[in-house]
């Protein structure tokens, strides 16, 4: 059975098990686009606590958010967590989203072309990228997370990662303002990156993002 027919047929027997999800809970695309970046490093039900602060100072819309002073912004998503910095993110998607001609003119665009427009966008990656593609513009695309990872290295339908002695490159995605790309802190060891004490990201050949939290050494040794 190749990898096609693996994955079907797991995407099968899960939704036989779990049925339709429902999944994202939003009563507009626009609304699944500001969840995408407020579920950054949270949990939904802090999301939602946000989403409905927003609803509640009529703010849940293009015009509003452009309109809004960046550090009312902040108040109203605070129970999202590192709420300075998804106010930038905000502002700097809505300010995206309003010159490309909101949904009507993005929609327009094919799969890979609307997914790299999303990647240029400060504070949107690949995850949010694709949450955005699948969830507001329904395109055909899978959303590869930690969770997917965990799941595909049990079917070893990907390799493990050898970490152990290789140097790898550590970000903080909540210590700048910059994308991805941008918030390299410097070359480390494994063993190096165990004083940090935080959650990081670490990127393994520049292009598969991995949440690590270094805080909990035993899992940290296993790679």
């Amino acid at each position: 059975m190749g990898h096609r027919s693996t994955l079907l047929e797991i995407y099968q027997r899960l939704y036989e098990c779990y049925g339709p999800q429902h999944w994202w809970p939003a009563d507009s695309p626009f609304e699944v686009m500001v969840g995408a970046i407020l579920t950054q490093n949270t949990s939904w039900s802090n999301v939602e606590k946000a989403i409905n602060n927003l609803k509640e100072a009529d703010a849940l819309n293009v015009h509003t958010l452009i309109e809004l002073p960046e550090e009312n912004l902040a108040k109203l998503i605070r129970p999202s967590g590192y709420f300075n910095i998804k106010s930038k993110r905000l502002k700097h998607f809505v300010h995206w989203f309003e010159a490309e001609g909101r949904f009507n003119g993005l929609k327009e665009l094919d799969d890979q072309t609307l997914r790299n427009q999303l990647l240029e966008v400060n504070g949107i990656g690949p995850e949010t990228a694709d949450d955005i593609l699948l969830y507001a513009f329904e395109r055909p695309v899978f959303v590869i997370d930690s969770y997917t990872r965990r799941l595909l290295r049990v079917f070893n339908l990907i390799s493990e990662l050898k970490l152990r002695g290789k140097k790898i490159r550590c970000y903080d995605p909540f210590m700048a303002d910059e994308g991805y790309e941008k918030y390299n802190l410097e070359k480390i060891s494994l063993k190096e990156a165990l004083n940090l004490g935080k959650k990081i990201i670490i990127a393994v050949d520049h292009d598969e993002f991995i949440n690590i939290d270094f805080e909990k050494v035993i899992r940290l040794n296993e790679l």
